[in-house]
Formats: C-alpha cells, sequence, structure tokens
C-alpha cells in the first residue's frame, strides 16, 4: 500500500477588533494538527478581547483523527476565553467525519462565549468581512505557514 505524502498545513490571517479569520489549507493530520492549536493559543494570547475565531475549512484536503483532536482542542480553548468558534467553509469529507465521530453539533454549536454575547446585546463582527477595519499585529505564523496578514 502506497500513501500519498502529507500536504503542510497553511494558515492565512486576517483580523478585526473582535475577530480573526484562519485560512486553512492542506492536511490537518498528524504532522501538522498541533500548528493549528499553537497559532490559535498565540492568537487568543494576542488578542484577549476576541469574541470570534473563524476557521475557512474550504481550502483543507484531509482531516485525520489528530486533525479533529486538534480542532477539538481549539474548541476548548475558544470556549475558555470566551470566544465563539466557527468551522466555515467545512468540506464534504470534514463534515462526514464530524458527523462519523458524534462532533459535528459540538464543533459548530454556539459556544459559551457566543451565548454571552447574545444575553448582552454584543455583536460578533466588526472586522472586514462585515465592513469593520483590519489590525496589522497579529502573532508570527508558526513555521511552515505564511506570514499573518491582514
Amino acid at each position: 500500500m502506497t500513501s500519498l505524502p502529507s500536504t503542510p498545513l497553511g494558515l492565512t490571517y486576517s483580523s478585526s477588533h473582535e475577530a480573526v479569520r484562519v485560512g486553512l489549507t492542506g492536511d490537518l493530520d498528524h504532522l501538522h494538527a498541533d500548528l493549528l492549536v499553537e497559532a490559535v493559543d498565540r492568537l487568543l494570547a494576542g488578542h484577549p478581547g476576541l469574541r470570534d475565531l473563524r476557521l475557512d475549512c474550504a481550502g483543507l484536503t484531509s482531516v485525520d483523527s489528530s486533525g479533529l483532536s486538534a480542532l477539538l482542542m481549539v474548541r476548548r480553548r475558544t470556549d475558555k476565553a470566551g470566544a465563539g468558534l466557527h468551522l466555515d467553509g467545512r468540506t464534504v469529507q470534514l463534515d462526514r467525519i464530524l458527523e462519523i465521530t458524534g462532533t459535528l453539533d459540538h464543533l459548530t454549536a454556539p459556544g459559551p462565549g457566543a451565548q454571552a454575547l447574545r444575553r448582552t446585546g454584543g455583536g460578533a463582527c466588526g472586522g472586514p468581512a462585515c465592513g469593520g477595519p483590519a489590525e496589522d499585529n497579529l502573532p508570527a505564523a508558526p513555521s511552515g505557514g505564511p506570514e499573518p496578514s491582514a
């Protein structure tokens, strides 16, 4: 049995005051899953008022059990920080692994941060996607990924 080489995980960033979007490309697998968790740790530390973390998954080519584990760790970290997690542009393959493992609802349901915003009437978007300003002070990209850009 021949296996194809893993495609490095690429991370691109855009940011506003309360929201960060991370574009994911390549493989979210056992070789690269830690890069995502490390990047999210830096983002949360660098943006203490972050309300929304949007992971754009449209560019993912594969997700294995380590990638799923990384997504679950990201969910725990965003919940602890009071930020909402959004998995945008989910591929059919990603939805399938989330459905099979019973994690789709957990990873796509509003977290405690988003629920608190609804109770207080706070907004979750102010970034470029919603017509707001972009920030330039993003944390450094993990090795193997491009530098963050606004």
